[in-house]
């Protein structure tokens, strides 16, 4: 199956990704704003808030997905990781999962891709799943549709993705919020997340 590399990847990306036997993350297109690349939403006592990483941008240039770097004139990491606590601290499995998250945000990657990558292995490793992953050689624009994924990054889908109801930490303020980041099925559910995945 073949998918883009995102941020702490959206419940329904897991959903097709927990059930392949391998993947291959797209790396040698175009870079796209406004996706999945660059931001995850989470569940906040206000709502949906949502985390974005700011990327260096050159003018007149289209950058391949392999080649954007992160841009650190602001301390974002701090702000991610500190929005992280203050939304899950009372969530059951957050001190469960919060030391191996933490060194995410004190390195400073050059790469956006490096970080996604991070992010992907870390989420697999979470949820206790073990799925090789390579990265595509060329730029193919089309594969068959039953294994190209590559569109679930894209941040603007209105598609209705069907999600198994879990327990959220601020649900009886606004209600169940299905498709938040993986890290949210994470800190509420634990272990049992990987069964909320298997629709």
């Amino acid at each position: 199956m073949l998918f883009q590399p995102t941020y702490f990847s959206p419940i329904y990306q897991f959903q097709k990704l927990v059930n392949a036997d391998k993947v291959v993350f797209e790396v040698q297109d175009n870079f796209q704003k406004q996706t999945y690349r660059t931001r995850f939403k989470i569940y906040t006592p206000n709502g949906i808030q949502t985390l974005h990483i700011p990327i260096k941008h050159k003018k007149g240039v289209r950058q391949k997905t392999r080649d954007v770097e992160i841009e650190y004139s602001f301390r974002w990491q701090r702000k991610h990781f500190k929005s992280l606590q203050n939304s899950y601290r009372s969530s059951p499995y957050f001190e469960f999962y919060e030391d191996d998250i933490a060194p995410l945000y004190e390195k400073k990657h050059k790469y956006l891709l490096d970080f996604l990558l991070l992010t992907q292995e870390l989420s697999f490793e979470m949820l206790q799943i073990d799925i090789p992953y390579s990265k595509t050689i060329a730029y193919e624009p089309s594969y068959p549709s039953e294994l190209d994924f590559r569109y679930f990054d894209n941040a603007k889908i209105k598609k209705e993705f069907k999600v198994k109801k879990y327990t959220q930490v601020f649900e009886q303020k606004h209600g169940f919020i299905p498709n938040l980041s993986i890290l949210d099925l994470l800190f509420n559910e634990g272990p049992n997340a990987i069964s909320i995945l298997s629709i």
